[in-house]
């Protein structure tokens, strides 16, 4: 540009600065580029000055005599070493100023966000009529009242207050928050329980029920000795070393939820341990303690001439009393141990089942009870659990009676082994008021007048269908037409029952003001009908569904125990055949390889799956019998909560 404006008449020389240089404005670096130009006259002169400033290049002044250059020169330098030293020593004051701050940044951090928190609360209140006081209206737990004034009148006297405050307990129609208070034992549970939904004020809470039924399932799926073993010594180490571990603020979202249900973990081995050995398996294998109650009773030419005998039980094989505690050890040897097995816990997976599901309908007694609900007590939980009882509780009942009828002393000569009835074609028989087809091969009824009670009970369980159906929509519409006050068809409050028009004395939860009272309006009967039919075809086919759901402890055992024994077969028994010293060697390899499969399959991803479905029987079979979960958190103000909020978000 500077030789075509100029015409070839400047002379031009350039040259890169090496070191970058900082932008004031922004800090970034910037490369920059220093250049002379030489030329005659002020034509030329402004010609350059336009061209340069064109290009936002910066122009200095440069004198004519060579002394005057070399005086600017020198002033430049000693500019540029001031400036150097005023920057060093700018740096040292801010370092010194940021590292004193550094010692209290944290300190600063938490007042500003408690200051922060408490003008967002005070934001929420009221100003009253004489603008000099705050007015608020909040949930509180009616046993910390005490607490809360004490705080209030410490408050007015720090702060040299002359206006006293006032705490009123008012009453409300609206519904109370739900407050569970738990420990760090507890809350693992009661956060399983919340995922599923926070129980309504007042509800039935499962949650202290959980703490025994769902490690207890879990080890009726996960039986087996060495594994719980392993699980509990897992969950000990991090129960112990809590205050270390918690301390540490790992944010590794696997290894919260590992330490987060610790408690549960634990207690879930612990169990596992007991049904192992209860199911007498460690590893597959069985331990011996006292001694089997089978023995061989063959003499040495059948067993060198038969590849396969069976010990009779009501022969001299047997010592006609079992095992002292759990199974005996001869069935992980026998052939037909998966036969036995299954028969035994297919049965116990149906009565755990059952009472699981009974427990569940008579809590739901105690939400009626408590809410005084005798219109849910007549027509849903009489007939719920009339029809639970008369089909399923009495096919539990059958299972007992052919236990204790039925054994090697009293089977019939003629019909053999298979005289005892079949529990499932009994029940199934029961349903269809049929009868055995093959009378001659085993007897149809395991006690007198069998018959008729069955037929009599299934007629029972099912008039109880419509009254589930019918009966509480029918007296809804009844009491309606008459114009009386109903027994109450739901969960309301007790000020509405105690016949208080709008306001509510809640128990454990007080509100400081009155809020406005309001009334649902009257639910329409057709959608009274519909939703009654709804919960009596998900009440009526979910116990049959529900008491086959519960066949999923009977099917992962089994696959917990036979992946068990493959194991052991396909892995570790081969690093056992080696006879000379080398064998060693090659079974500390296969035992290390065994050990990463039974923790990664058997411990890790068979207690996942265990834990799931146990998860789901008390969600859907069990919590479905009562538990609404229509209800919200009780939250209060509190530091902890909104600095470990603020603390992680800063982290992420």
């Amino acid at each position: 540009m500077l030789w075509r404006a100029c015409r070839g008449n400047v002379f031009l020389r350039q040259a890169e600065i090496e070191t970058p240089l900082e932008d004031p404005a922004t800090s970034d670096q910037v490369h920059k580029s220093v250049f002379i130009i030489f030329f005659q006259g002020d034509q030329l002169k402004s010609r350059v000055k336009k061209i340069c400033e064109g290009f936002r290049a910066t122009l200095y002044p440069c004198p004519e005599a060579p002394s005057d250059r070399r005086e600017m020169a020198m002033g430049v330098m000693t500019r540029i070493e001031d400036l150097n030293t005023v920057l060093n020593q700018t740096q040292d004051h801010r370092h010194r100023v940021l590292a004193a701050a550094a010692k209290n940044i944290t300190n600063w951090f938490i007042k500003v966000r408690k200051i922060k928190a408490i003008y967002h609360t005070l934001n929420l209140f009221n100003l009253d009529v004489t603008q000099k006081c705050l007015i608020a209206e909040c949930w509180v737990p009616t046993e910390d009242l005490e607490q809360i004034q004490l705080a209030l009148r410490r408050g007015t006297e720090r702060s040299g207050s002359s206006v006293p405050p006032i705490l009123n307990r008012m009453d409300t129609l609206e519904n109370p928050p739900t407050y569970n208070k738990t420990n760090k034992f507890t809350s693992g549970f009661q956060h399983l329980v919340d995922a599923y939904g926070v129980a309504s004020y007042r509800e039935a809470n499962p949650a202290p029920y959980t703490i025994i039924t769902f490690p207890f399932l879990f080890a009726v799926m996960f039986g087996d000795l060495g594994h719980g073993i392993l699980m509990a010594s897992f969950a000990a180490y991090l129960v112990i070393k809590e205050r270390t571990l918690g301390a540490k603020k790992i944010q590794s979202d696997v290894w919260n939820i590992f330490f987060g249900g610790r408690y549960i973990i634990l207690l879930m081995g612990l169990f596992s341990m007991y049904t192992g050995m209860m199911y007498n398996d460690v590893f597959s294998k069985s331990l011996n303690i006292f001694g089997s109650n089978w023995r061989n009773n063959y003499d040495e030419s059948t067993l060198m001439n038969s590849k396969a005998l069976q010990l009779d039980p009501n022969s001299t094989a047997y010592f006609k009393y079992p095992y002292p505690f759990g199974l005996d050890p001869i069935w992980q040897v026998a052939e037909n141990k998966i036969i036995f097995l299954n028969s035994y816990k297919m049965k116990i997976s149906i009565i755990f089942g059952v009472f699981h599901m009974l427990f569940g309908v008579l809590l739901s007694l105690w939400n009626h009870v408590y809410f005084r609900d005798r219109l849910a007590i007549m027509c849903e939980f009489i007939p719920q659990i009339i029809f639970m009882c008369f089909l399923f509780l009495y096919m539990v009942l059958l299972m007992f009676i052919k236990w204790v009828n039925y054994s090697a002393d009293t089977i019939d000569v003629k019909a053999g082994p298979y005289c005892a009835p079949s529990i499932l074609i009994t029940f199934i028989n029961m349903v269809l008021f049929k009868s055995s087809k093959n009378p001659d091969v085993c007897d149809d009824w395991m006690y007198a007048g069998q018959g008729f009670l069955q037929k009599l009970l299934v007629v029972i369980a099912l008039l109880c269908v419509p009254v589930m159906l019918l009966a509480k929509p029918i007296m809804i519409m009844r009491a309606r037409k008459q114009h009386q006050p109903l027994m109450n068809a739901g969960h309301t409050n007790n000020a509405a029952e105690n016949g208080d028009a709008g306001y509510q004395l809640d128990d454990s939860m007080q509100q400081v003001q009155p809020v406005p009272a309001h009334h649902d309006e009257e639910e329409d009967i057709t959608e009274i009908f519909i939703h009654q039919g709804i919960h009596t075809i998900e009440y009526v086919l979910g116990s049959v569904s529900h008491t086959a759901s519960y066949l999923r402890l009977w099917a992962l055992s089994l696959a917990h125990a036979q992946l068990s024994e493959v194991l052991w077969n396909m892995v570790l028994r081969n690093g056992l055949t080696w006879t000379d010293w080398t064998g060693g060697i090659v079974l500390w390899a296969i035992f290390g390889f065994w050990a990463m499969l039974t923790v990664s399959i058997l411990v890790l991803m068979e207690g996942l799956s265990a834990f799931l479905h146990t998860l789901r029987l008390h969600w859907v079979e069990f919590q479905s019998k009562f538990y609404h979960g229509l209800g919200y958190s009780f939250t209060p103000f509190s530091f902890k909560t909104i600095l470990d909020q603020a603390a992680t978000n800063a982290e992420e």
